[in-house]
């Protein structure tokens, strides 16, 4: 008789349903993989392996566990789509940390320093100087010594001491949002010099605090926790949040005691300055540690009866003995800088039930898991009344506040959490659960936000309605820098892309205006937190684009510019444009927003904030070039290399000039055949709104035009008076001289026309009774819509049919016909797309870069990830005074809109370029 096990039998035909799929070895799979990350969340507080920089980078930790993998979010210059780019390995990785398995990724607070941790506690630290995926070390892991009871359980950096401007909510009234600004200084120890630092908290029981010096070099001091008297065990878990000078720190060690201490960093000296030549060299800042413990839990049967509940004691004796593990340990506390008081900080644990993978499910009868909190009060001790009869020799007898730890209710979750993290600027606890889902919690509160409840009040994307919608399960999840978008390892070791979706007010078949304008204000809130606390906005610009219509966008346009203290009204007070912090941010997103492909032109909307971009770039290039002229470094200002970017971007500016006067010229001539009445010119006014007319109409681009007259004017002034010039530079300053001398268009003319053309601006304002403040709406609308608003209509119309006929006299009209344009890329015709085809142009230095060579297919680059342009510089500047230039203008690490720099063909780099 054969065994009942030969016969093939089907699962499913043990029960009634043939249609039932069970899929068990899906589930198997999934039980295992949450099963290993629970364990592993249970052993060890530092545990991330993927990570999101405030600058866009992704980081995360290869299946093998050897190696570290980088990629980023950058607009597709073929399509313009955002997408995630191809991954390429930080090398340096493997062979610092000699093979060891890599456990843990922390980004330091700008997101320029990445520190990865290996199994055996060495830590090592990594910048990136001039790209998001290029990186050199900066720490090697050597410096550590291969020790398990040195492993980071806690691990954070030193906050930078840099105070930024903030945004605590959007408030609607009257039908207009209404942003609140505040100014958030730094918390925690702050290195004297704004050198890099990290504290890291040790299996052991130490605290190390790893520091630069003024030269570079790493140091490190440390001290042991168990000195106090109150750590007896092997460490798990340690959080730790920063406050005026130093930071508050819990820990949780095996024997499952949290302990809550305050920690303070003293440097000696506070401030530390250079020595001076002939002096003897001042000893570099030394930290100390200072170590007060204020409270000791043991939460061992932690976990009460709801108050509905106690009658049910045989449930809850139950449940606590079931075995909850600590997994996560965070400190909340809000910045004290916030508008409306600061709530009380409190330690948040959250405890999670083992799953067994072969039951392939946990304890039925209780919640998978548990978060649970413990309010910090600061509380006032008296003496007893009892003690006044007694006479004592010191008067006002003053007792220590005593530090109360007060128990919040817990909450029960129906779903093992993977993950916790701070998304929208502190505001919101993002907890993800096994099953791929993310829930967001009100920070403060911990109320679970699941749709608007109020919709003329808004302080993050999540309590305006945005919610990730359910995808693929992934146990390792990290947030973008604006926390509308995920990156998630799926269990192949994947990283996948999650969008925030919102219903932007269109439910169930009917339209909530509420909620859609709530929706635009979080975006705009989002987008302008970025703006202040330097954060890429990509990931809130590739939102935008994959959500809204081109018409909705203006919308989220118009909103950002509420909520950012922009001006753009220059008309009068045009100095103020070039401290303008904000303009960039505002065109580089309209320019961004507009962006179809490196071939196709922009719409008027979005070209005319990119040419702004490009002329407000020149401008600060010039500005920065005669301060170092008249600092006393000619010299450094007169290097060849800085010279050819001046030469580059004078060709560039100078060509811009006769492209918009030719173009005037034109629309000149073609008015002389229309009635110039002002009231007929409105009906025919769309047919003037071109790229030449928006830049010398809004005061925006035509005060940066005016700089760069001015900045040329000086150029030639500056060449006559040079001396000491090296042969090169020589030659290449009088090859800018004589650009400049023979234009056809000369600059005295073209500044002459812009002084007229400013005339007539303010006479159509003084016309029609503008004062100052009424001339912020209609500027407002030249650079977001690249209309014509009415009241500058009759401007247009003087300037066409008057101005411009005052000219002809002073220019080679023919010359400027017949100039070659195509490389400014401005035109929509055959042959400027002919000339993107085959060319690109390096918007640095204003040079051509032909792509028909053979190796410009896998020559390295750098290529911004948000406008798509190119810059042939791959290196660090060679000398210190290119490298204190390219650092003034802003373009070492950023293009000229702002966005990030990234190298294509990275692995061609030579590894001289980045040394190690």
């Amino acid at each position: 008789m054969p065994m009942m096990m030969e016969d093939a039998i089907d699962v499913d035909d043990l029960f009634v349903d043939p249609t039932l799929e069970l899929g068990l070895a899906n589930v198997a799979s999934t039980v295992k993989g949450l099963a290993q990350r629970l364990d592993e969340l249970r052993l060890l507080g530092c545990c991330q392996k993927v990570t999101w920089s405030k600058l866009g980078v992704i980081a995360y930790i290869s299946q093998d566990g050897h190696k570290v993998l980088l990629r980023y979010l950058h607009c597709r210059p073929d399509d313009g789509q955002w997408a995630l780019s191809d991954e390429s390995v930080l090398d340096a990785v493997a062979e610092t940390h000699g093979g060891r398995t890599l456990v843990h990724l922390c980004w330091n607070e700008s997101g320029s320093d990445l520190a990865v941790v290996d199994s055996t506690g060495r830590i090592s630290t990594f910048s990136s100087p001039i790209a998001l995926n290029v990186f050199t070390i900066s720490r090697p892991a050597s410096e550590d010594a291969e020790d398990d009871g040195g492993g980071p359980v806690g691990l954070v950096w030193l906050n930078l001491n840099r105070p930024m401007h903030a945004f605590h909510k959007g408030t609607k009234a009257n039908g207009r949002w209404a942003y609140v600004p505040y100014r958030r200084r730094p918390l925690g120890p702050l290195h004297p010099l704004n050198k890099s630092g990290l504290v890291s908290v040790t299996r052991s029981g130490h605290i190390r605090l790893l520091y630069q010096n003024p030269d570079s070099k790493w140091a490190q001091i440390s001290i042991e926790i168990r000195s106090l008297g109150f750590s007896d065990d092997i460490l798990t878990h340690a959080a730790l949040w920063p406050t005026d000078g130093g930071f508050l720190m819990a820990t949780h060690s095996s024997c499952a005691r949290i302990c809550l201490y305050r920690v303070q960093v003293k440097w000696d000296p506070a401030q530390w300055e250079p020595h001076k030549p002939g002096a003897p060299p001042n000893p570099f800042p030394t930290p100390s540690f200072h170590l007060y413990h204020m409270k000791t839990e043991t939460p061992s049967g932690i976990f009460q009866p709801a108050g509905h509940a106690v009658d049910n004691l045989d449930d809850f004796l139950h449940s606590n003995t079931t075995p909850y593990s600590l997994t996560h340990l965070e400190i909340i506390a809000p910045s004290p800088d916030t508008p409306g008081g600061s709530p009380k900080p409190y330690i948040l644990a959250i405890f999670s039930l083992p799953v067994n993978p072969s039951a392939g499910q946990s304890h039925n009868s209780s919640p998978p898991s548990v978060i649970v909190r413990w309010q910090l009060d600061i509380m006032k001790q008296t003496l007893h009344p009892s003690f006044d009869d007694v006479v004592s020799k010191k008067a006002n007898v003053q007792l220590k506040p005593k530090s109360v730890l007060r128990r919040q209710d817990d909450i029960n979750l129906d779903r093992s959490v993977v993950a916790i993290e701070h998304i929208d600027a502190g505001n919101i606890l993002a907890i993800s659960y096994e099953d791929g889902s993310i829930a967001s919690f009100d920070a403060d509160s911990m109320t679970s936000l699941n749709g608007v409840e109020d919709v003329n009040n808004v302080t993050s994307m999540a309590q305006a309605g945005f919610s990730f919608p359910l995808d693929t399960p992934g146990h390792y999840i990290s947030f973008s820098p604006n926390s509308c978008l995920a990156a998630v390892l799926d269990g192949d070791g994947q990283l996948r892309l999650r969008y925030m979706g919102h219903s932007f007010g269109a439910e169930d078949g009917l339209y909530d205006d509420g909620k859609f304008s709530s929706a635009m204000a979080a975006l705009a809130l989002a987008y302008a937190r970025a703006c202040c606390n330097e954060s890429a906005s990509d990931d809130v610009l590739a939102l935008v684009m994959q959500q809204l219509t081109p018409d909705i966008q203006k919308s989220f346009i118009n909103e950002v510019y509420r909520a950012l203290p922009v001006n753009v009204d220059f008309t009068v007070e045009q100095d103020k444009l070039m401290n303008n912090q904000y303009i960039q941010k505002c065109l580089s997103m309209q320019s961004a927003l507009g962006f179809k492909s490196r071939i196709q032109q922009r719409s008027l909307a979005a070209v005319v904030p990119w040419v702004t971009l490009n002329l407000r770039q020149i401008s600060i290039l010039f500005a920065y070039f005669f301060h170092f002229n008249k600092s006393g470094r000619e010299a450094e200002a007169q290097e060849p290399e800085i010279l050819r970017m001046i030469h580059g971007n004078v060709k560039w500016a100078l060509d811009l000039a006769k492209y918009l006067v030719d173009d005037l010229f034109e629309m000149a001539d073609n008015l002389q055949n229309l009635p110039t009445d002002p009231n007929s010119f409105s009906q025919s006014a769309r047919n003037f709104e071109s790229l030449s007319v928006m830049l010398i109409l809004s005061s925006v681009p035509r005060s940066f035009l005016k700089y760069i007259c001015r900045g040329i004017r000086g150029l030639v002034f500056g060449f006559k008076g040079a001396a000491n010039l090296s042969a090169e530079s020589f030659r290449i300053y009088s090859s800018i001289y004589n650009l400049i001398e023979e234009s056809p268009l000369k600059v005295d003319v073209y500044e002459k026309l812009l002084a007229n053309v400013d005339s007539a601006v303010k006479h159509a304002y003084q016309g029609a009774g503008f004062g100052g403040g009424d001339r912020a709406a209609p500027e407002r609308e030249l650079i977001i819509t690249s209309n014509i608003p009415p009241v500058l209509q009759s401007a247009v119309v003087t300037i066409l049919t008057k101005t411009m006929p005052l000219f002809r006299s002073e220019v080679d009209r023919m010359a400027l016909c017949l100039q070659d344009y195509t490389w400014l890329g401005l035109g929509d015709d055959k042959r400027t797309e002919l000339f993107k085809r085959h060319n690109e142009v390096d918007i640095l230095k204003r040079v051509v870069i032909g792509l028909d060579f053979p190796d410009r297919a896998t020559q390295p680059k750098r290529r911004c990830v948000r406008c798509c342009e190119v810059s042939e510089d791959v290196a660090l500047p060679k000398t210190i005074s290119v490298l204190r230039m390219v650092a003034k203008v802003q373009v070492l690490r950023s293009c000229i809109c702002g966005g990030m720099w990234a190298v294509e063909n990275v692995d061609k780099l030579p590894s001289q370029v980045f040394p190690g």
